[in-house]
């Protein structure tokens, strides 16, 4: 049994390390190679593979065919789009594997803060920033960022296009914030326009490593013991830090579960099984999801995930500290996907979920690293050493115990509640909205109170710069 392992960063770190004298000696792909790469890795592993009428098996006659076709694309990158299907909306490739080894690590380079643009009220050219979270004892909580905290220019400049055109989806932010270094200036909302308050802060970027175990606590209301968890990304190298908190949780007698996923983009398949574990406890060996592969990888490799009491691989298997609940409370919005939305799923045919927020994304597929490496590995032990190029491919579907897969269109909460920014609250504590929203169902039960619904569209994400937002990642892959 061979294995695809995603290698720590110390492992990258000692590679380069031990080849960069060869830098000088090494050919540089050629297009064709690297599109090359891309079909073999597609050929094998795409999961959508049946809708690319190239990457069937007997498309071409001979390696001549297959060699004038890959000749034609200008890019590696045009040869990806070409071979990727037009329902597969989260397939990536980047030209440095690094940066996405890194991310699986929970390393990035950013200052920790969380933040989205949203258009000014009376200024449809003009965007303003809004602070969801800041990423504990980074440069920005350091400088004193705030949930909630207001900015409307950085550097001293507005935050519009460059042409002052009405802000659109195509309106890019990026050179505000790609710089190592900037500067905020606060302001506040008075009912109709922003005031500056006069407070410039300074954000500083350095590498972190983001631990997404953001915010633990138990609130002690009307008798009732409830546990609250702002998870910000399933990332197994901090799994033994979520346990951690289920433990606080076991020791706290806690009644009922708030599972903030609000701003949870996905990650790991295996933490959101053993996250699920620790959430129930009750069903052991029981399936939590089923991974499916593309019609010529299945059922060969078809693999089914059990709720279990041990932590997965990277854990030493530590016990699950497990809290045997029926019910969950699961906050989310239009940013929660891909492994957040594996909890939704995993858990629904065992307990009852009570899901508060707005709709998730719709992501039930999951991807692996794929190197320009020999089939079925794609090792990165044994990459090509004249690129970096690296695929994150859809390869599986996450198909639940009652076959529910194939959720497109995200999953709708049982109680709608949109994010306004003039009443964020704090994470964690009684006067954030969702959090309140799930307490009164605790405290009286389902009732029949009105929410704020209107969905205030943001134009600039934070963590749509990570390169694995919205992914869902195999740690480990058995290979036949």
């Amino acid at each position: 049994m061979k294995k695809i392992t995603l290698f720590l960063l110390v492992f990258t770190m000692l590679f380069f390390s031990c080849n960069d004298d060869l830098d000088d000696t090494i050919r540089p792909a050629t297009t064709v190679e690297l599109s090359d790469f891309v079909y073999r890795g597609l050929n094998y592993w795409s999961l959508y593979k049946d809708q690319v009428p190239e990457l069937a098996n007997d498309f071409f006659s001979n390696d001549g065919e297959k060699f004038d076709y890959l000749s034609q694309f200008a890019s590696v990158e045009d040869a990806f789009d070409a071979l990727t299907a037009p329902v597969d909306r989260f397939s990536i490739l980047r030209d440095d594997y690094t940066a996405l080894e890194n991310s699986l690590a929970g390393i990035r380079t950013a200052s920790g803060m969380n933040i989205s643009l949203l258009i000014m009220p009376n200024d449809p050219t003009r965007a303003f920033g809004i602070v969801r979270y800041v990423v504990n004892d980074s440069p920005a909580a350091i400088a004193g960022v705030q949930r909630g905290m207001i900015f409307t220019l950085v550097d001293g400049q507005p935050l519009q296009d460059a042409t002052g055109q009405p802000i659109n989806g195509n309106t890019s932010f990026s050179s505000f914030f790609s710089p190592e270094s900037y500067t905020i200036s606060t302001a506040t909302f008075n009912g109709t326009d922003f005031d500056l308050t006069g407070e410039e802060i300074v954000i500083n970027k350095i590498q972190l490593i983001i631990n997404p175990v953001h915010t633990v606590n138990v609130l002690s209301v009307g008798g009732n013991e409830i546990g609250y968890l702002h998870y910000t990304g399933f990332t197994n190298e901090f799994d033994s830090d979520l346990n951690d908190a289920f433990a606080e949780f076991q020791a706290a007698g806690i009644t009922d579960l708030v599972l903030d996923l609000r701003y949870n983009g996905g990650g790991s398949i295996e933490t959101a099984n053993d996250l699920s574990s620790m959430i129930t406890g009750q069903f052991e060996g029981q399936t939590f999801i089923t991974q499916e592969y593309n019609s010529d990888r299945n059922p060969e490799n078809q693999f089914t995930r059990t709720f279990n009491n041990n932590l997965g691989s990277g854990n030493d298997g530590a016990t699950i500290n497990s809290l045997g609940l029926s019910r969950v409370f699961i906050l989310t919005t239009g940013r929660t996907a891909s492994a957040s939305e594996l909890i939704l799923s995993g858990l629904d045919p065992y307990i009852e979920i009570i899901q508060i927020g707005t709709n998730t994304v719709g992501k039930f597929e999951g991807s692996f690293l794929l190197y320009d490496a020999p089939a079925p590995g794609f090792r990165r032990s044994e990459a090509n050493p004249n690129h970096r190029y690296v695929m994150l491919p859809l390869v599986l579907k996450s198909v639940n115990a009652n076959g529910l897969t194939d959720y497109f269109d995200g999953f709708t909460p049982d109680i709608e509640i949109a994010e306004d920014f003039t009443n964020y609250g704090q994470l964690g504590e009684q006067g954030e909205p969702l959090l309140d929203a799930a307490i009164d169902v605790i405290l009286n039960g389902r009732s029949n109170a009105q929410y704020n619904t209107t969905i205030q569209p943001s134009y600039y994400d934070t963590e749509q710069q990570d390169p694995l937002y919205q992914r869902m990642i195999v740690d480990q892959l058995d290979i036949n």
